[in-house]
């Protein structure tokens, strides 16, 4: 329901601003009536199954009959796939542009990314049994990344650029599973959170300088999403550390940044995950003075203000969103 009544709000306004005649006004709205859609995004999504599964397989094959069928083997078939991939990945390519650009067939698309994963899985499998880089994957994860981001830029493929950062910050030792989340253990020392705030500073840069001189200036919505998580997530590490003090500055320039952000590119997902990190960043803030200072003579009384606080948490969260919402819609 939402989403048509925006489409409808959109219409209406580019009508106002005489882009689309009384008309086609009615043409359009004719034709939504007949609810029909498009299986070309299932399709796709369907191709992007087919290529994970098909990558999968091929480690899933590696893994059982890694002795049977000989390393050299294994590592020509994969480096043989991968050349044929980017074959004509470069042969139905464009060339580069800064600024978008599209496969005349989409299913280029996922071409590129099946010779990238390929190529992951050739680094990672050449390291394993040849010890490249004695035994450690950090250089695997930076060569991962350089290739992926020049594969990324020159083919305009943000789910490649995905793989690069995730990449990148495995390079530097972060690695984000939901177990890990739960178990606290994303970070085995505070240095790494310091290198994660500075890698999504880093993110953040480039997006910002990407944005100013175009190049690939569409890139910015992955760069600002990896960048809120990865900070996100180091301030609250942080902040449960026992150093947690020296974050309280970085959740305020946080916090202001991407609210800025949010409402100057008027992405709704930034704005409530913004909302999210620094609610939960300030809480932990308040515990954290809790243990500090003698409130003890208090705590019966957060306890009992505790869901009442919870409830009214969630309340303005929901206004927030919505009224973030309304102004995304009237600036169409």
């Amino acid at each position: 329901m939402e989403t048509h009544h925006f489409s409808n709000l959109l219409l209406k306004k580019l009508h106002q601003k005489d882009l689309l005649s009384q008309d086609q006004l009615d043409e359009v709205a004719a034709y939504q009536q007949k609810n029909i859609f498009s299986l070309r995004s299932e399709l796709l999504l369907l191709v992007y199954f087919a290529v994970i599964s098909f990558t999968s397989g091929i480690g899933i094959m590696v893994y059982n009959n890694i002795d049977s069928i000989g390393h050299i083997a294994i590592i020509s078939l994969n480096l043989i796939l991968m050349l044929v991939c980017f074959y004509f990945a470069f042969k139905n390519a464009k060339g580069y542009h800064n600024s978008e650009v599209f496969f005349d067939n989409p299913l280029y698309d996922y071409v590129v990314l099946t010779g990238s994963l390929l190529a992951c899985i050739f680094l990672g499998y050449a390291n394993y049994q040849f010890a490249l880089f004695d035994e450690s994957y950090a250089y695997v994860s930076l060569i991962s990344a350089v290739l992926c981001f020049g594969v990324a830029y020159y083919f305009d493929n943000r789910i490649v650029l995905s793989m690069a950062i995730t990449s990148l910050t495995a390079f530097i030792g972060i690695s984000i599973t939901p177990q890990r989340m739960l178990n606290n253990e994303i970070y085995s020392s505070l240095n790494l959170t310091y290198s994660g705030l500075a890698l999504g500073i880093l993110l953040l840069v480039w997006m910002e300088y990407s944005l100013k001189e175009k190049i690939k200036a569409h890139f910015h919505f992955v760069f600002a999403s990896f960048a809120l998580h990865l900070t996100g997530l180091c301030l609250l590490s942080g902040l449960l550390s026992e150093y947690w003090f020296v974050f309280i500055p970085i959740l305020v320039g946080f916090t202001y940044y991407f609210y800025k952000l949010s409402h100057r590119i008027y992405a709704t997902s930034i704005f409530a995950f913004m909302l999210l990190y620094s609610y939960f960043g300030f809480n932990i803030i308040g515990g954290q003075l809790l243990e500090e200072l003698p409130f003890d003579m208090f705590y019966e009384l957060l306890f009992v203000l505790a869901p009442f606080y919870v409830i009214a948490s969630i309340f303005m969260f929901i206004r927030l969103v919505r009224k973030f919402n309304k102004e995304k819609d009237a600036s169409v």
